[in-house]
């Protein structure tokens, strides 16, 4: 009981990083700055927390906002998102709970990095994205669609791109931010119209609208 008090004492007095965004906005700039110069607490969280699953031999694929900045569609996020069985985020729980990684909170599937504040979300292979109800597109086997970019293990862009757009039609206003990473990937890497030849049928209407709303955008250059 004892040791229980503890964690819950120690996970309280970890800093929250979204928090300290908020609070500090000089501090804010200076994480933003580091971000982008493969620096700062996300980037030193998203490392440490791949090198301790690679150590555990734990499948795992980066997905969410480090998946879309390793891309190409360099945008700043506050947290890392990870893709993992559900077999894979009990042994994470086993194997890094109390030893630099606390729960968010009694129950979460997320931990935080102790030393950083980093919030790591872990999304389990066979939900579904957006409203979380069946539907033709679900979240892969971590080591299904893998691609190795600057040594880090990322979702493939097909099913990357697949996730967000059957986020954003099922998720409500909430997930409306989905769509804006598809349209950023498609102008950050001028993706061609037949790219959603790779995606499952059920979003490649979603896809080629809003293709073709860059393509109609004034400030479009192909």
């Amino acid at each position: 009981m004892r040791d229980t008090i503890q964690v819950v004492e120690a996970a309280e007095k970890i800093l929250n990083y979204s928090d300290r965004l908020d609070a500090d906005p000089n501090w804010a700039l200076t994480q933003g700055s580091l971000f982008f110069m493969e620096k700062g607490d996300v980037q030193a969280t998203l490392r440490g927390i791949t090198r301790r699953l690679d150590e555990l031999r734990i499948p795992y694929v980066i997905v969410g906002g480090m998946a879309l900045y390793r891309h190409g569609f360099r945008r700043f996020t506050e947290d890392v998102d990870l893709l993992v069985t559900r077999d894979g985020l009990k042994a994470v729980h086993e194997a890094l709970d109390g030893l630099g990684y606390l729960h968010v909170f009694k129950g979460s599937k997320k931990l935080r990095d102790t030393t950083t504040g980093v919030q790591i979300d872990f999304l389990i292979s066979g939900d579904y994205p957006g409203d979380g109800k069946p539907k033709p597109v679900a979240f892969p086997q971590p080591d299904d669609w893998v691609v190795v970019i600057e040594g880090l293990r990322v979702l493939a862009l097909p099913r990357l791109v697949e996730l967000k757009l059957a986020s954003g039609m099922t998720g409500g206003v909430n997930r409306m931010k989905d769509f804006t990473d598809v349209v950023e990937l498609i102008k950050a890497l001028n993706l061609p119209a037949d790219f959603s030849k790779q995606l499952n049928e059920y979003v490649r209407p979603k896809f080629d609208e809003l293709w073709q709303g860059v393509k109609d955008s004034p400030e479009f250059e192909s």
